[in-house]
């Protein structure tokens, strides 16, 4: 017997059994699926940035060396925006020292920096003076506030940092000590300080802006649970339209959807089970299970609904429809899942726990298919419509159309796909942090409101070491310091650089009387060593130096802020420092930072995708010959298999141009769900041919049999990444776009080039397996148009 018909009669045995104990089936697929679905109770979101990098990352091992090092430099910036353009009023000047002193008070706060609080020094006949630099703001009278204008425009600690050079908007960061015990430490702080900002927006004539590191986390959060409460509704409603549409069955709609919700509960109960923290791209795994999901039951019922109309009761067409789709759904959605699995190659977890989740969804839908499907099915009442749709019509009209233009469709399928592959290398890669979020969000309205009126967002670290105890205090090693600072701020992407330079260039002229030919680093270790100390002792609590120089003294921080950079200039400019410090100052430093992160992790989940992508290749195309039998038409897949991703790359290279981590992400996604089509147009074709059929009425049949599936799946398909395009999170909607692109060039391969190659490469007769055509002979072949 053959390993065809032995299937064949496996899956008729099933199908049998399946409608014999149809409410057994019911009832058991449904509480496995429960249980399954039970994780979802222990499902948790984490909002810490520093979840899309491995812990092996070299560039996040750098950060995190230096935040152990210094003061973290988590953070929230309020930037505030005085109606009236003045940050140097009385108003303004009062809702920053009220502003700065409860802040003090926010949940986890460490430090506060602002005008009002920056540490003033000046000499008073021999003594140094460290004082704030605003106190009691709504008495000043307007002789002072021009002073104090003046001071802080020339200060370089707060120019560009903490007020703007034009003095129109100031600000008041705060630094947050996270004790990471819980993963709702961030929405607390950003509730506090949103509470905060909003209490002196109402006291003060003042506009209030927040961002900073810690808001990014929290920002991650509302992405995520904006998405699930939006995206979600709209994909059931799409679903259940173009079901309906397709079938014009109420029962069969009900069905699908049923399969698809428990799919989707399924695979985030998996992710609860398994102690998976949700984050934005992991979250969208519910959009995209529903759109993978319904493929299934679609080809299930279109194939049960032909029947009908062939003449078949529905539990001979329910019988039959299991028997033709019972391999080749198994076989579509086991290659889906190795797509999805090839997620973990990736660089970033939160797309390994996206490639898992959906995965296992995958799978469900598959279960489910074909028990929960099958047994709703066999209970409830259904009829197929009377006649055939209108897409089905034109399946036998695009078979000729191919049938006859064998010569056209080669040539320009081979003109555009030259075009297109050529297109892939106008891509680059570009990954900027505060552009992961639309314009429509709070998070990104600010941060842009910041970069473009008062400071970078985006910021550079160098720690700098002496090589010895209380180095920082050897005029030489300050020389370096300082000539490094003066290089960085020649740099046209520096807004502001902060170097402990300038504080003992202030020190030196305040202790020789404030006399401005005086503001220049001390030439006497010791008397620098002193003055820093001095310094040090007369800092209030909370505004010591720990975020600039290590406790031993042997190193300092350099804090670069910069302006609103692509990830390729952001590892320029950080290159760049490492060159000059190893070329002009000996010293071996490199930028870190979040935004250095994020620049490199596109590159490095390239290069694990790579390795990730031609694995799942590999199998996928195993799996396909050995389930078709045949190792000709397995490599003649990797065609229209590899080709869609391939296009989509190069239309997004004339489009867009820029490849940023999620979009990296694609083409091993991409694989497994456009192999699909490919595998039903395939078994069908196949189907026939060993039935003694030319290659070309083989193909006729294909499109008759499975055309209208195909498109309606794929449909589908695109209507879910559409729908997951609209995700308010760039990472998400990006690689939604691509992945919608790919799926309809998969379509056009699959329904253009997929044939031709077929009938150009496929003419030799096959052997007639006498069993199979003997069974076959017995049961009508439906089309399922």
């Amino acid at each position: 017997m053959q390993p065809s018909q032995k299937t064949s009669d496996w899956a008729s045995r099933y199908a049998d059994w399946l409608i014999r104990h149809r409410w057994l089936v019911l009832i058991t697929s449904v509480l496995i699926t429960l249980f399954i679905a039970s994780g979802a109770r222990l499902l948790a979101f984490n909002n810490d940035y520093r979840v899309f990098f491995s812990e092996d990352n070299p560039q996040l091992q750098e950060f995190e060396q230096l935040q152990r090092t210094y003061t973290k430099i988590d953070n929230v910036l309020f930037a505030i925006e005085p109606k009236d353009n003045n940050a140097f009023s009385n108003n303004a000047l009062a809702a920053v020292e009220e502003l700065t002193e409860k802040s003090w008070l926010l949940p986890f706060a460490l430090r506060v920096d602002s005008v009002s609080n920056f540490q003033h020094t000046y000499a008073e006949e021999d003594d140094l003076i460290v004082e704030d630099l605003v106190t009691g703001a709504q008495d000043i009278d307007a002789l002072n506030l021009q002073l104090l204008k003046q001071v802080a425009l020339s200060e370089p600690l707060l120019a560009d940092r903490i007020v703007n050079k034009a003095g129109t908007v100031s600000g008041v960061n705060i630094t947050f000590q996270m004790p990471q015990k819980s993963l709702d430490e961030a929405p607390q702080a950003v509730n506090a300080a949103r509470a905060l900002a909003a209490e002196i927006e109402a006291k003060y004539d003042v506009n209030v802006r927040l961002t900073g590191m810690v808001m990014l986390s929290n920002a991650f959060f509302e992405a995520t649970m904006k998405d699930m409460s939006t995206l979600v509704p709209i994909m059931y409603l799409v679903i259940i339209a173009i079901m309906y549409l397709l079938v014009r069955s109420i029962s069969a709609t009900i069905s699908a959807v049923i399969v698809i919700m428990l799919s989707m509960m399924a695979g985030m109960g998996f992710a609860g089970h398994f102690g998976v923290q949700l984050t934005p791209p992991s979250a969208s795994a519910t959009t995209i299970i529903m759109t993978l999901a319904v493929a299934d039951s679609i080809h299930i019922l279109v194939s049960m609904f032909a029947g009908m109309r062939s003449g078949l009761n529905k539990h001979d067409a329910l019988r039959e429809s299991i028997k033709v789709n019972l391999g080749p759904v198994f076989l579509t959605s086991v290659t889906t899942a190795i797509g999805f699995l090839s997620m973990n190659f990736s660089d970033a977890p939160p797309f390994h726990d996206l490639g898992n989740i959906t995965a296992v969804g995958v799978m469900m839908a598959f279960f489910l298919s074909v028990t929960l499907l099958p047994a709703l099915m066999a209970i409830l009442p259904a009829k197929a419509a009377k006649s055939s749709t209108s897409i089905g019509k034109s399946m036998d009209k695009l078979a000729d159309y191919v049938i006859r233009n064998q010569r056209k469709i080669l040539v320009g399928s081979g003109l555009v796909t030259v075009i297109l592959v050529s297109s892939i290398q106008m891509n680059r890669l570009e990954d900027n942090f505060i552009g992961y979020f639309d314009k429509t969000q709070d998070f990104r309205i600010d941060s842009d409101f910041v970069s473009n009126e008062l400071t970078g967002i985006y910021q550079l670290q160098y720690s700098l070491d002496s090589g010895e105890n209380n180095g920082i205090s050897n005029p030489a090693f300050l020389a370096k310091l300082d000539n490094f600072t003066t290089w960085l701020r020649t740099q046209p992407e520096v807004i502001h650089v902060n170097s402990i330079s300038d504080t003992f260039k202030r020190l030196n002229m305040n202790l020789h009387g404030d006399d401005e030919s005086y503001y220049r680093l001390p030439e006497d270790p010791e008397l620098a060593a002193q003055y820093l100390l001095l310094y040090e002792l007369s800092l209030p609590y909370g505004l010591d130096l720990n975020n600039q120089v290590n406790v031993s003294k042997s190193s300092t921080q350099i804090i670069v802020s910069l302006q609103d950079l692509g990830s390729t200039e952001l590892k320029s400019i950080a290159e760049r420092g490492t060159k000059w410090l190893q070329d002009n100052a000996g010293i071996t430093a490199y930028g870190v930072g979040p935004a250095i992160m994020f620049s490199y992790i596109a590159d490095r989940n390239i290069e694990g995708m790579l390795v990730g992508t031609g694995v799942a290749m590999i199998l996928i195309s195993l799996l396909i010959g050995i389930a078709l039998r045949s190792v000709k038409l397995g490599f003649l897949s990797l065609i229209p298999n590899l080709l869609p991703a391939a296009l989509a790359f190069g239309l997004w290279g004339l489009l867009v141009g820029e490849v940023n981590v999620a979009v990296s992400m694609v083409t091993g996604m991409a694989l497994g769900i456009v192999v699909d089509d490919t595998v039903h147009f395939l078994s069908k074709y196949l189907r026939v041919r060993r039935l003694g059929m030319s290659a070309e009425s083989a193909v006729r049949y294909a499109f008759s049999s499975v055309g209208v599936a195909i498109i309606v799946t794929s449909i589908i398909l695109v209507a879910g990444f559409g729908v997951l395009a609209q995700s308010s999170f760039g990472m998400n909607s990006n690689m939604a776009v691509l992945t919608a692109i790919a799926i309809i060039m998969a379509l056009i391969a699959d329904f253009l080039l997929l044939p031709v190659l077929l009938l150009k490469l496929d003419k030799k007769a096959y052997k007639v397996e006498e069993k199979t055509a003997s069974t076959e002979a017995n049961t009508p072949l439906t089309a399922t148009n």
